[in-house]
Formats: structure tokens, sequence, C-alpha cells
């Protein structure tokens, strides 16, 4: 189920014309090269040579379009950053190899995207939006808490949760690893024996949303993340992928470099919220 769409290439954001400066580690980190940690390691070690020297100072910027690179002798060009989206079917793992030979989210993707890493893990239960790319700097930004990056769910559960059940979520509550974070917490639909809800958090432990709900005495049916930071599912079928939009990927770049506190949810006054 591997679809035929259009490019996803974007240009890297080392600098673009003559003159441009940029540090050499992000450069490093652009060439594939591995993290921030171990590109630092490599400069310190004297692996790293800029037009014929060797340097070892962590603070060096360098003009890509001037200065020649190399990493053991290796002329180092920056990798052109990818981002797609896919639409997560039930039933696949997030993971490039599995033990057990069970189908991963590699299978829908074309062969040439096997080695883009992931941001956000779903588990094998969960569907929805899954984000490609092989930035590794904004994964960390878009997943590390700090950077309150939102991940927007809906939720069915049963049995249907009490207002003093929703207010504890939007509070926080303790599961394993602790006390989550206050969340949004919303009920969109309700029926005698379940609920619907949409429910927003900015962290990204595992298993979260089936912990925070079942630490109110209640289990989730069905889970499927609609919304990554400024990206949204949309109408992209299930077990189908897209490249992201230059205006997508400015939105991500822009939501990773933010840090701002989430306000706290308030009880929406609405029709729809039945509790």
């Amino acid at each position: 189920m591997k679809s035929s769409q259009a490019s996803s290439k974007q240009s890297s954001k080392t600098a673009s014309k003559p003159g441009d400066k940029v540090r050499l580690n992000r450069f490093l980190a652009d060439c594939g090269l591995g993290s921030r940690r171990k590109v630092e390691k490599l400069i310190t070690d004297g692996e790293i040579s800029i037009n014929g020297a060797v340097c070892t100072d962590l603070a060096s910027q360098i003009d890509p379009n001037q200065d020649e690179v190399r990493y053991q002798g290796k002329l180092l060009m920056p990798e052109e950053k990818l981002f797609l989206v896919l639409n997560k079917p039930l039933g696949y793992v997030v993971s490039q190899k599995d033990e057990y030979s069970r189908k991963t989210v590699y299978d829908l993707l074309p062969d040439e995207y096997a080695h883009l890493p992931y941001a956000g893990r779903l588990d094998k239960n969960t569907e929805g939006l899954l984000l490609f790319c092989n930035d590794g700097v904004l994964i960390k930004q878009l997943t590390h808490p700090s950077h309150k990056v939102e991940k927007v769910y809906k939720v069915q559960v049963e049995p249907k949760l009490s207002r003093t059940a929703i207010e504890k979520l939007r509070q926080g509550v303790m599961v394993e690893g602790g006390l989550t974070q206050s969340a949004g917490v919303y009920v969109k639909t309700q029926s005698e024996t379940g609920m619907t809800l949409k429910i927003v958090i900015s962290e990204g432990r595992k298993r979260q949303i089936r912990l925070m709900i079942a630490a109110v005495g209640s289990k989730v049916k069905s889970l499927k993340r609609i919304q990554f930071g400024p990206l949204y599912i949309k109408e992209l079928p299930v077990g189908r992928w897209r490249p992201l939009s230059a205006i997508e990927i400015r939105a991500l770049y822009k939501a990773a470099a933010a840090q701002k506190p989430i306000p706290k949810p308030s009880s929406p006054k609405t029709s729809r919220d039945k509790t």
C-alpha cells in the first residue's frame, strides 16, 4: 500500500549563498553524521578538517559554499531534508525492523524512505498521524516536553467518564513515570456506555493516553492521533503517506523553536460537553 506521491525533498537549512556562516556542529549533523553530542565528539577527537586543517574548536563556523569540510578524509555534503506524514493503520509497529516479524510502518513507505527517522512513536493499536524526517535536531525539539508541542488525539473510552474524572485528567494524574502535565480534555460525543474525547497533551510518554484513561477508571477502545504540532491528518487515507508542503515545514520549525507553557484548560461551556 505504498503511495505514489510528489517529492518530499526540501532544501537543507544550512547556508545557501557564499558568505553565510553556520556552526560546524550543525553542518555535520546536516551531513548525517549523527546527533549534536556525537558530532561534537568527532570534532574534539580531531576527526574533522576544514580546508585541509584539523579543527577541534566546537565554536567553529564554516561557509558550506566555500569551505571544504572532510570527515576521515571524505568530503562532506549536507543531506537534503525530507519530510512526510503517514496515516498509520492499526496493527503496524513503529520500528524499522521487528523481531517478531510483525508489519511495520516502513512497509508502507517507498524503499528510498526506509531510513527516515520518525517523531513521536505510536503503539501497535494506535492509528493516525506519524511524522518522518531526517532532521534529528528538529525531531528532538518537537518531542521534548520543554517545547510544549501539542499532540491531539481522538479517543473512544468505555465506560464513560464522570465530570470529576475528566477534571482529574485536565489537572494531571499519576501514571507510570509520575504525574502527567495538565491536558486539554473535551467531550465530543457520549452514549450510555461510553464517550468520545479530544485530548491535547504536550508530553510523549509511552502509552500515555491509555495510562491516563486507566488512571481514572476507564479503558481506551480506540485511539487516533489527529494532529502533531501544526500538522493535521485531514483527509489522508489510512495507510497512505504524503510529503509536507513548504508552509507546513516552516510551521514545524517555528513550533520547534517555541518554548511556551500551555494554559490550564477550563471546563468548556458548550452543549457538547455533557459530563
